[in-house]
Order: C-alpha cells, then sequence, then structure tokens
C-alpha cells in the first residue's frame, strides 16, 4: 500500500500546469509593408480565409498559403531535441500538426529562420514518412520525426513534428514565426500525426486535460498560453462552458449576432471557430460589417457593440475591439470568407474576440469556456 501511495504521488508530480509566455512581435503584413511589398503581394495573391478550413477551396487564384496569419502577432517558444533547439511557434487553435524548418529545407523561408538540425540531437528518431500541409494553393512538404519537444516546463518526449523540406512562397522569409504547433484535434492532422497537446494528455504530462489562452489587452505583455490549467485572476466572473459542435477544428453553435438589438447575422444559429491562428473576425457573405476605411477613428467610441449570443450568453464585442486603427486610419477588423453553401453560415472568432475574453479549451469535456477579461 505504501508503494502504491508513493508511486501515486510521483506520478502525481509529473503532471504539470505550464504557462508560455507569448510575445508580440511585428506581423507579416507589417514586414511587408516595411520592405515596400505589401502593396504588390495584396494583388498579387487574392486570398480566402476559408481555405484554411475547406482545403478543396484551394486554387492558384483564390488564395496563398498562410495569408491568414498576415497579421498575427502572438508567438511563443519552445525547444525540440538534447540539446535543446529553440523556436518561436504560433500556437494555432485551427491546425493540429507541429512543424519547425529544417536543415534540409533551401527555400528562402528556411533560410531566415531557425532550422531544425537533426544530427544535433541525441534523442532524435528518424521515419520515412512524408508530410504536406495545404495552406492555402500551396503547401508545407517535408519529413515526420520523433523527438523530444519542450513547451514551458512540460518534456514531452518521444513526439511526431514535421522537419520542412520546402515551404510555400517567398512571402514566408517576412513571416516573424518559425514554425506552428496545432492545438486542434488529431482527426484533421495531416498524416495522422499525434499532435503536441494530445501526447501531453497520453503521457499524463497535464494536470487537467485543457489549456487556455489570455492576450493581454494592453498589447504588449502579459500574454500566454497555459497547458493543464486555468488562472481565474484573469477573468472576472464564472467560465461559460459552450459544448463543441465538431471535434475537428474548436467549433461551436452561435445563436445569433445582433447589433443596437437588430440581427444581423447569425438568424437561425450558425457554425463558428474560435481560432488564435487567425487574428480578424471572419464572417460569412454577405456581409455590411465589411466596409472601407472609417472617415473618423472617434467614430470607434461611438458605435455600438457588436452582440454574440452562444449557448444563451450574451458576449459582446465593443467597437473599441472591431475597429482597428493602423497609420492614422481606422476600419473594421473583419475579413471576408467564402464557404460552401453546404456549410451553411459560418464565422471564424479570431483575436479579435479572444481579446475580450480568457477561453478554456477543454479536451477531457469537448467544450470551450468563455468569461470576460477581468
Amino acid at each position: 500500500m505504501k508503494w502504491f501511495l508513493l508511486l501515486s504521488l510521483v506520478a502525481l508530480s509529473q503532471c504539470r500546469v505550464t504557462k508560455v509566455s507569448l510575445k508580440k512581435g511585428k506581423s507579416l503584413r507589417q514586414n511587408l509593408k516595411e520592405h515596400g511589398l505589401l502593396e504588390d503581394f495584396l494583388r498579387k495573391y487574392p486570398h480566402n480565409v476559408a481555405s484554411k478550413y475547406f482545403p478543396s477551396l484551394s486554387n492558384e487564384d483564390a488564395s496563398e498559403p498562410l495569408t491568414n496569419y498576415m497579421d498575427i502577432e502572438y508567438f511563443g517558444t519552445i525547444s525540440i531535441g538534447t540539446p535543446a533547439q529553440d523556436f518561436s511557434v504560433l500556437f494555432d487553435t485551427g491546425s493540429s500538426n507541429l512543424w519547425v524548418p529544417s536543415v534540409y529545407c533551401s527555400s528562402p523561408a528556411c533560410t531566415n529562420h531557425n532550422r531544425f538540425n537533426p544530427s544535433d540531437s541525441s534523442t532524435y528518431e528518424a521515419t520515412s514518412e512524408k508530410v504536406s500541409i495545404q495552406y492555402g494553393t500551396g503547401s508545407m512538404t517535408g519529413i515526420l520525426g520523433y523527438d523530444t519537444v519542450q513547451v514551458g516546463g512540460i518534456v514531452d518526449t518521444n513526439q511526431i513534428f514535421g522537419l520542412s523540406e520546402t515551404e510555400p512562397g517567398s512571402f514566408l522569409y517576412y513571416s516573424p514565426f518559425d514554425g506552428i504547433l496545432g492545438l486542434a484535434f488529431p482527426s484533421i492532422a495531416s498524416s495522422g500525426a499525434t499532435p503536441v497537446f494530445d501526447n501531453m494528455m497520453n503521457e499524463g504530462l497535464v494536470s487537467q486535460d485543457l489549456f487556455s489562452v489570455y492576450l493581454s489587452s494592453d498589447d504588449q505583455s502579459g500574454s500566454f498560453v497555459m497547458f493543464g490549467g486555468i488562472d481565474s485572476s484573469y477573468y472576472s466572473g464564472n467560465l461559460n462552458w459552450i459544448p463543441l459542435s465538431a471535434e475537428t477544428y474548436w467549433q461551436i453553435t452561435m445563436d445569433s449576432i445582433t447589433m443596437n438589438g437588430h440581427l444581423i447575422s447569425c438568424a437561425n444559429g450558425c457554425q463558428a471557430i474560435i481560432d488564435t491562428g487567425t487574428s480578424v473576425l471572419v464572417p460569412p457573405p454577405p456581409s455590411h460589417l465589411q466596409n472601407p476605411t472609417l472617415r473618423c477613428c472617434s467614430a470607434k467610441h461611438t458605435l455600438p457593440d457588436i452582440i454574440f449570443t452562444i449557448n444563451g450568453i450574451k458576449f459582446p464585442l465593443p467597437a473599441t475591439a472591431y475597429i482597428c486603427q493602423n497609420s492614422g486610419s481606422c476600419s473594421p477588423s473583419f475579413e471576408g470568407i467564402d464557404v460552401p453553401i453546404s456549410s451553411g453560415e459560418f464565422w471564424i472568432l479570431g483575436d479579435v474576440f479572444i481579446h475580450q475574453y480568457y477561453v478554456v479549451f477543454d479536451r477531457a469535456n469537448n467544450q470551450v469556456g468563455l468569461a470576460p477579461m477581468a
């Protein structure tokens, strides 16, 4: 009995809660603009955000890989291998694979980022498996391997990940992150690779089978993703739990969307994905919310809230959140989406929404928790 108790305590001590700080850097859009490449890029590569969620929509005329990451600015650091090799990654709840650039890649985007070198890791195990991850018209292609991945204080051994051999589009040269760590479900993982958080759960490395995200209101510091725990000091009131409508992305059902008491979208209920890998709000077409630059930035202090009603609870989004100010002009933080008619009305709630709410992604109960920021 004593040995059983001792072993139980040891096992419990290995279950962790770890907080990974997210740093705010220049977005891809900012980098392209500073290098005088933004207008040419947008003209040359029109895109459809929906291609991330409906790969069949990807085609050369409609989209460009990873363009939905153009405004993402929040990244965290992980390490891979023994000794550790550090990488800046986007923690993306809208995809499921972990991949980083590798020394096998000679694409311009790889040469400008940290690259994983298997020869420098004593714990790396090679495979003959290939991986190809679609992001719009192009793809990241490479090979799969196993190694130790450290995320905050969690040491995830024998984790499968992608080592890129080619990366889509030269524009990734200006991307502020090295790779992507997907936090969605195994059902959408390319090549059947086990996602990082699934491996953490399977190995009993987290105290609870959930993770939470906080994006700081001051836009500078304090943002984090927490694995295995919830920090109630960052939100007010209680968490409102919303069941998932699909175990692919973090997809939920919304009741309605109103403004000033008037229905503006989602009249008969609609689907939404809470996605840390998309910076803006993405409504379905047609939407009057996607309008040109505002004449006066002060308007964002007088416009009404947009009310998202989800599972019977109202989640307001103030105009100060959905109106973006940049270089002296203001415009709505919305981007259009073109989805198959059969999919119904479909929204993506990106960082503009997440900035207002502490979000818990609960794998144990297949639900999302939302609470207003403290």
